[in-house]
């Protein structure tokens, strides 16, 4: 007999001892408790991967909400913006045309200053000028008669 046969014997021998312990089946359940775990995990893989992509549905439009919202804001700031702007361009105009208005006032007041201090100034220049072309011209005695004239005038305008 040689060693071939005996190597084969050998194998026969040690392939029943494991059949008689039942290393195939172990090994079967061993490999059906790994597929099992490996199944269980590819389905909490599976739900993991749903709730993140519910997650990422959801800050999306969370986001989508916040730029709206943000855009929002930047509209109603423009408008405000373009109110305030609004109001303090009337407000310039009313208070350029009330400072126009009291400066327009003023000169004319300074114009009626200037008029009557000119009239008054010819008043006395005119007064001063027939007092002397009075006192020239005219001696005691058309005084006197003057004088006397004036009185009667003025005596008749008072009765």
């Amino acid at each position: 007999m040689d060693a071939t046969f005996w190597a084969l014997v050998g194998l026969i021998i040690f392939l029943g001892i494991l059949i008689y312990v039942k290393v195939p089946g172990t090994m079967a359940g061993a490999l059906d408790k790994r597929a099992d775990q490996i199944r269980n995990e590819l389905e909490q893989a599976k739900k993991l991967r749903e709730e993140a992509q519910q997650l990422l549905a959801e800050y999306q439009r969370k986001r989508k909400e916040a730029e709206a919202e943000a855009a929002d804001l930047v509209s109603a700031a423009e408008k405000e913006a373009a109110a305030l702007r609004a109001e303090a361009k009337a407000k310039t105009e009313d208070y350029v045309s009330r400072r126009t208005a009291m400066a327009e006032q003023k000169i004319k007041q300074a114009e009626a200053d200037a008029i009557n201090e000119v009239r008054a100034s010819a008043v006395d220049l005119a007064i001063v000028a027939s007092e002397k072309l009075i006192e020239k011209k005219v001696d005691a005695k058309a005084n006197e008669a003057l004088f006397n004239k004036s009185l009667t005038d003025l005596k008749a305008r008072l009765n």
